[in-house]
């Protein structure tokens, strides 16, 4: 195989899978789709970590996607009132990196969302999903802190939810020094970022933390089996593939027996008890059935929970609400259910 070649995409695959979401997508989806293979990205599985960390990601899609429509980029633009700063919380075993978004504007002190982002915790970190953070910020009028957690393989499984648990316990105890009141408290994330929200939620309960007021869950992982209904139909699927997938947990965990730690399984999980969750899920996504799986659990366990299913769209959508309307939609709906939530 020459350089040129490697880590492409299987042409026949590609094909399928483009003419696959011809069908599926929706316009705009399907015009990110195709800003993002207009970037080149490799085949994340075929890759090595550091050359995965550098692909174009759906953020880089997204820009070019606005610089072709003739729009501004800049995210302050895109999402007006909102102001970040950068800063460090405390995670399990130093500082870590983190933006905190704060509506402009509004008189405080306002509730606090603690977010994470997605990356199957190997790859991307909170710029690349600074787009979710931000729209939640001004959606759910909060205080949003996207936190850079340890990542594998260079810290496996368990890393990456210490850090999560670290930040939330630094959250509890530094709100106010954010404008935010340390009552009012939530927990939101995106794909790995998703299936953090919920098991740190769990933590928090089991270490008699300050209990969340509510969980945001975005296309999360909660189980491990690569066989599900989702898995099957979305095996090829863009920008998330069960290839892809299986290449991140082979990354993460020390060994098989990780698989089944409720941290990772989050079906599995000890959830009675929770504050209410809400789960946004993508049809065209890998992901879609881990969502209605943990849906069940959840309501098996008496938590109130609501998810939605957002048709004709992928994996990575919800931050993408500068050219997407099922993202704007995604994004109003997450506002609504964390302001009704954390109100004082």
């Amino acid at each position: 195989m020459s350089d040129d070649d490697h880590g492409k995409p299987n042409p026949l695959l590609n094909a399928l899978s483009n003419a696959v979401a011809a069908v599926r997508a929706d316009d705009d989806q399907l015009a990110l789709a195709r800003a993002h293979e207009a970037l080149g990205p490799k085949a994340i599985e075929k890759l090595d970590v550091a050359e995965a960390r550098r692909q174009p990601t759906v953020a880089d899609a997204v820009n070019h996607l606005l610089r072709e429509q003739g729009r501004p980029t800049d995210p302050a633009q895109l999402v007006p009132g909102v102001h970040a700063m950068h800063t460090t919380v405390d995670g399990a075993t130093g500082p870590l990196p983190a933006t905190v978004y704060t509506p402009e504007g509004t008189a405080g002190p306002l509730p606090v969302v603690l977010y994470f982002h997605g990356g199957g915790w190997v790859i991307a970190n909170k710029e690349v999903y600074d787009g979710g953070a931000r729209g939640l910020a001004r959606e759910a009028n909060a205080i949003v802190v996207s936190v850079d957690y340890r990542q594998a393989p260079e810290h496996r499984f368990p890393s990456a939810w210490d850090d999560a648990l670290a930040a939330y316990r630094w959250i509890a105890a530094n709100a106010s020094t954010l404008g935010g009141d340390p009552e009012r408290l939530a927990l939101a994330g995106e794909s790995a970022g998703g299936n953090l929200a919920v098991a740190t939620a769990v933590a928090a309960r089991d270490a008699g933390l300050t209990t969340p007021r509510h969980v945001l869950s975005v296309y999360p992982v909660a189980q491990t089996s690569l066989n599900t209904e989702s898995y099957l139909e979305n095996a090829i699927a863009k920008p998330l593939n069960r290839a892809m997938v299986k290449w991140f947990v082979d990354h993460l965990v020390r060994s098989e027996d990780d698989l089944a730690d409720p941290r990772l399984s989050l079906v599995d999980a000890p959830l009675a008890g929770l504050p209410p969750v809400t789960i946004i899920n993508a049809r065209i996504d890998p992901l879609r059935s881990d969502g209605a799986k943990l849906e069940d659990a959840l309501r098996d366990a008496g938590v109130p929970v609501e998810r939605r299913d957002y048709e004709g769209v992928a994996h990575e959508f919800f931050g993408a609400a500068a050219v997407l309307e099922k993202a704007r939609q995604a994004q109003a709906y997450a506002g609504e259910r964390l302001r009704t939530a954390l109100r004082a």
